[in-house]
């Protein structure tokens, strides 16, 4: 259970086996069925999450309309996490739930500052981690600004096709910005062309 994670840190560190057996003893599992919440908007995040499979939608809930705006997903050998609330320990602004039936490794916040301690060498991971999210929410919001919906959709197609296998259409036409029934328009128009 815990290989997919040591993997994925062995992408950018180097870990000998005992490190790789410490860092396991720090996550435990926790499986959520489809629909049930890891977090919700005002509790604090206690937990930093690393998907094993299955997926999980971000989403917060727009005051003015009343629709659920998506954030972002995160699928296989992906982090699920409020970085904010559980960097702080403050109450999170948005939602996160399982789009399907969903397996996590998780880490509190008290044990993951003990393994950064312990294993110091970490830190670079999860910076890489972080720069990482950073820039593609950076070009999130370039593409937002610049790129009609369709090219929007375009480019999350080519990026994301992991992501588009798993998740319905209308949950992607939220993350673009777009009604379900514009993205539907897009979608015939591009298999016309």
């Amino acid at each position: 259970m815990k290989e997919g994670l040591i993997t994925s840190i062995s992408q950018y560190i180097t870990l000998s086996s005992e490190e790789a057996r410490s860092i396991e003893t720090f996550w435990t599992e926790k499986t959520l069925k489809k629909g049930d919440y890891l977090l919700r908007n005002g509790q604090t995040c206690r937990t930093d999450n690393f998907v094993v499979n299955g997926a999980l939608k971000a989403f917060y809930i727009n005051p003015e309309t009343g629709k659920e705006e998506i954030l972002y997903f995160a699928i296989e050998n992906w982090w699920a996490t409020d970085i904010e609330s559980f960097q702080k320990q403050k109450p999170s602004i948005y939602n996160i739930q399982a789009i399907e039936d969903t397996t996590l490794l998780q880490i509190s916040h008290g044990s993951f500052q003990e393994m950064l301690s312990q294993l110091p060498k970490l830190e670079r991971f999860f910076r890489i981690i972080l720069e990482n999210y950073l820039g593609s929410l950076q070009k999130r919001i370039i593409l937002n600004k610049t790129l009609d919906a369709e090219k929007r959709y375009l480019d999350f197609m080519e990026n994301y096709p992991k992501i588009a296998e798993k998740v319905p259409n209308y949950l992607i036409a939220s993350y673009l910005g777009i009604s379900a029934e514009f993205l539907s328009r897009i979608r015939k128009k591009i298999d016309a062309s």
